[in-house]
This record gives structure tokens, C-alpha cells and sequence, in this order.
């Protein structure tokens, strides 16, 4: 007699909030010396801002964040006006995201304005009135005046916010953008210096790497480095979900799925059983994949998968992991309910990873 395995009808999942781009990156473009001087003047192209792992919205959209029903959109500044700041901010890192064809091509360009500050151009008249004192044809010449430039003043223009407050409220076009500028400025923030030799790096191929500086060592090109992570939900033959909470979440009430990352040497099925096994002392057998999304925080590939527990009984390490256990449908919902249990936030892929085996979206 055939035992009817609870992972049978598991589906990819069909949208995670991080994995929605749809933008052609045009890498043959990346290596013209003169890309962003012949992208920025183009009517159609578009310039974002990131600082510090973040996104610039529109003034006054920061505040509306934590609301549930809301649309946010990214600020969005005419490449034409950029060009000169670039020239004049050494500091400022320009990023090639790409373009979207049609009728006629709108690139996208994102800059990061993680190191300027205001220092490099001194405030000599406080009399500054505006946002659109920044769009006339004046702002080459706006270190002379004494005014602080446009990306030098962008930190109180615009609001400014974390991927995970943004993405639920944005389009998946926007959130793709805002997910690969964050990634890059922040990897290009963390490695100043070649990890093989010390030298400084500088950008290369349009923000996508970086080239070590020392003649010496051959100028070597520098690529981003992602982490490979699991996040596995893990089911019993009743169905039932296994739902745990980390010490690290500050926040008590907060209950997710296991997840970890992926040891050297280390195959992804593997990682998913290991970590199950550390954390909860469960051993998970049948695996299905259920989809990826990068998670930027700060270098994250998560790769999600569904799997079927061949024991029960719980024992969690006490360090990673402070409590876990098995819930129905019906016992998870009266949790939220409740208020003994918080869901995962609606960036994360552990979210729709639980809405996959509720049968429904999450209030």
C-alpha cells in the first residue's frame, strides 16, 4: 500500500518579492570606456540613488513604510543632470543596471553615494532654498557658489529605505532595481582592497567589478562573491510545520523556518538536512525545490526548499536555536491571531515559503 507523500503537489513557488527584475543587463555594454558618459545624456535614462544599503524615495515616502496597503516608488533623477556630478564626485559609484527595450531604450543607472559628503564642496551660503535649485543649468558650477551639489545634498532631499520596507511596496521593475544596486554598493563598500594582494580596487565594467590597482600583480578583475544559504520548510507526515525562533531575532515573538548557509565543500540538499539536524535535532529526508531570491544582507542567494521530516521529536540547541515546534493550520493562524507568534516579514522568501503550505497569504 502507497504511502501519499505530503510533498507530492509541491509547486515552485510563483513569486518572491527580490526575484522580480526583468531588466536586460546588456552585459557586452559593460566594458566601453565611455559608457556612462554616452548612457547618462540619453533622454530616456534614469538615474537611482542607494547610500549606506539603502534606496532614495521620494520625500515624505519613508514615513509610510510600515503601512500595509501602499505604493512606493524609487526617487528618480535625468541622467543629463548626473553627468557633471560624477565628474566633480570621485567618491560617487556609478552602476550600469541596464536597459529596457521598446520604442526606444530607457537605461538605468545607479549611483551610490555612500562616501560624499559635504565636506568635499563647503556650505558658504545657508540661504540654499530648494530641490529644483539642483536641476538648473547652474549645477556644474555649484562648488563655486558654495551650494552643496546634487548628490552631495541627496541625503536630505530624499527619504531613504531598507530593501526589505521597500520591495513589498514597490513593482517588481523597481524592486529588481533597488535589489541589484544595493547589492553591488554594497559589496563595492565592504572590499576597498584586493583580497589577494592589499591593493586599493577601482569600479570596472560599469560598476559589475573591480580591478586591483597594483601594476605588479596584473591589475586583476575583482567579481562579487554571493553566499549560498538554505531556508528549508520542513513537514511532518501529518502535514504539520515546523516553525522555530532563533536567538538572534530580537524580537520574541518571531517564528521562521530553518535556514542556514552552505558549508565549503557542501552540496545544497546536504546544507538543508545539516542545518535541520543542528538546530531542532530533526533529520529530514525527501527534499523538493521551491525557488531563490538574493537577499542582499549583505551578499545572500537563498535557495528555498520544502522537506519531509523522518522524525519528530524536537531538540534545539539552545544557542542558535531557543524554540520550536510543530504547528497545524489552524494552530498557526490562532497564533497570529493571537499575537503569541509574528510571521516572517513580506520581503522574506521564508514568508511565502509558509504561505505556500498555509494554502493562503498571510494577513
Amino acid at each position: 500500500m502507497s504511502v501519499f507523500s505530503p510533498l507530492a503537489l509541491t509547486q515552485a513557488l510563483p513569486f518572491l518579492p527580490l526575484a522580480q527584475g526583468d531588466i536586460d543587463y546588456e552585459v557586452s555594454r559593460r566594458g566601453e570606456p565611455d559608457l556612462f558618459a554616452n548612457v547618462l545624456p540619453e533622454p530616456a535614462t534614469k538615474v537611482i540613488l542607494v547610500k549606506d544599503g539603502k534606496v532614495a524615495v521620494p520625500h515624505g515616502q519613508g514615513a509610510i513604510a510600515d503601512y500595509a496597503n501602499v505604493n512606493m516608488r524609487l526617487a528618480q533623477l535625468p541622467g543629463g543632470y548626473v553627468a557633471a556630478e560624477l565628474r566633480s564626485h570621485p567618491t560617487a559609484l556609478a552602476i550600469f543596471l541596464g536597459s529596457y527595450g521598446g520604442c526606444r531604450d530607457e537605461h538605468v543607472v545607479a549611483v551610490d553615494v555612500t562616501r560624499v559628503h559635504t565636506i568635499e564642496t563647503p556650505v558658504a551660503d545657508s540661504a540654499y532654498e530648494g530641490a529644483d535649485d539642483a536641476f538648473d543649468e547652474g549645477n556644474a558650477t555649484e562648488a563655486v557658489s558654495g551650494k552643496p551639489s546634487l548628490l552631495e545634498s541627496a541625503a536630505e532631499r530624499f527619504d531613504w529605505v531598507d530593501l526589505r520596507a521597500f520591495a513589498p511596496h514597490a513593482n517588481a521593475r523597481e524592486a529588481g532595481q533597488a535589489t541589484t544596486a544595493i547589492s553591488l554598493g554594497m559589496w563595492h563598500t565592504r572590499q576597498r582592497h584586493c583580497p589577494t594582494c592589499g591593493a586599493l580596487t577601482e569600479p570596472a565594467l560599469g560598476g559589475w567589478a573591480q580591478r586591483c590597482t597594483n601594476e605588479a600583480d596584473g591589475r586583476r578583475l575583482l567579481f562579487p562573491r554571493v553566499e549560498p544559504a538554505v531556508i528549508t520548510a520542513v513537514i511532518d507526515h501529518e502535514d504539520r510545520l515546523l516553525l522555530q525562533h532563533n536567538s538572534a531575532w530580537g524580537n520574541a515573538g518571531l517564528y521562521s523556518v530553518s535556514a542556514g548557509f552552505v558549508e565549503a565543500g557542501e552540496n545544497l540538499e546536504h546544507a538543508c538536512r545539516r542545518e535541520a539536524r543542528e538546530e531542532v535535532g530533526i533529520e529530514v529526508g525527501e527534499l523538493r525545490y521551491l525557488g531563490s531570491q538574493p537577499w542582499p544582507f549583505p551578499a545572500s542567494l537563498m535557495m528555498a526548499f520544502k522537506g519531509l521530516a523522518t522524525t519528530t521529536d524536537i531538540r534545539v540547541d539552545g544557542e542558535e536555536t531557543l524554540s520550536a515546534r510543530w504547528v497545524t493550520r489552524d494552530e498557526y493562524m490562532n497564533e497570529l491571531i493571537s499575537g503569541r507568534m509574528e510571521a516572517p516579514g513580506k520581503a522574506t522568501i521564508a514568508r511565502y515559503m509558509i504561505e505556500e503550505w498555509l494554502g493562503h497569504e498571510l494577513p
